[in-house]
């Protein structure tokens, strides 16, 4: 064996053990949204159950602002060892490449798929004093007073400005768009009635709708939900093929070793498939995804494909 092919295996020992021995401390689960949301709701219940697995602290940092930017800026530039992880989402992932000018980070460059976590079926409703029960009402209340209405979103780029954009372009009404920095904040002025609507994830809404302080009116999925079962599709409510959901999936950053990639993508799905987690998704008619580091980037590449469209047609611009 030459000294350089001596050199570059006793370089690889390290790495090959370190690999294995991952993870040798706490883990950070970024989420670049507010807490209140469905993003925090899905990444509390998957650290949970990867803590209980891994013997090693998994614990969420919400760090809100710029559509997300800045919470992937930052994971951009930790150490890509395995221990700084983010929560990738439609927005982050299939949106702010085609709506914003520039960002800091590349999407498909700068981090690596590990595993998506969850679908997550997204709603729309109103608040308790908007006079509508149902879709339709509510389109024709808004075409009535064009521009007079609001909705709320986690945030430019966020699922739910997607969402309510896509709805607003296929229904050809005025609503105005209102951002906050997370769902949290959204609903606490929806449901203090300075905001008229929304669409998000349905674990953030379903108890303030079991509570009477909101009114759900539509489903952005293809099927209706087990909880909801009274409530229409949107696709029942006229507009065919319609459908629209969040999700929720793992990446680190770009230069994060394969093994520590594989290594962490059976973990979560051997996590999401705890009772812990099943349970928790079922109350919020969540769908765990169970799948490879592959399949999940492919899934990356096929929303992006599809949401680029949507942001353009639409109009979105994110500042």
């Amino acid at each position: 064996m030459t000294r350089i092919a001596a050199a570059l295996v006793a370089a690889c020992l390290p790495f090959a053990a370190f690999a294995q021995g991952w993870p040798t401390k706490p883990i950070r689960f970024v989420v670049p949204f507010a807490p209140g949301g469905s993003s925090e709701i899905i990444a509390r219940s998957v650290a949970h159950e990867l803590s209980t697995q891994l013997g090693q602290s998994v614990y969420v940092e919400n760090k809100a602002g710029g559509a997300g930017t800045i919470a992937m800026g930052d994971v951009k530039q930790a150490p890509p060892d395995g221990h700084t992880i983010i929560l990738g989402h439609v927005g982050t992932m299939a949106v702010n490449p085609y709506a914003m000018k520039s960002h800091p980070y590349d999407v498909n460059k700068d981090f690596i798929p590990v595993a998506l976590l969850a679908r997550v079926p997204n709603l729309y409703v109103v608040g308790e004093k908007v006079p509508v029960k149902d879709m339709k009402e509510f389109l024709a209340l808004a075409k009535s007073k064009p521009g007079t209405l609001n909705y709320g979103s986690a945030g430019n780029g966020s699922a739910g400005h997607l969402a309510f954009e896509y709805l607003k372009m296929r229904a050809g009404v005025d609503v105005q768009h209102v951002p906050y920095k997370g769902t949290g904040p959204m609903l606490q002025d929806l449901l203090g009635g300075r905001i008229e609507s929304t669409s998000a994830g349905a674990p953030a809404l379903l108890n303030h709708i079991r509570g009477g302080k909101l009114k759900p009116i539509g489903v952005g999925t293809a099927k209706r939900i087990a909880t909801l079962p009274d409530v229409p599709t949107l696709a029942e409510s006229g507009f065919p093929d319609f459908e629209t959901s969040q999700w929720y999936g793992v990446l680190v950053p770009a230069g994060t070793p394969r093994e520590i990639v594989v290594k962490m993508n059976a973990e979560i799905n051997t996590a999401l498939q705890s009772s812990s987690v099943t349970q928790r998704y079922a109350a919020d008619n969540a769908t765990a995804e169970i799948g490879t580091p592959d399949q999940f980037a492919a899934f990356i590449g096929a929303e992006q494909a599809r949401w680029r469209d949507v942001v353009r047609k639409a109009n979105i611009t994110i500042e």
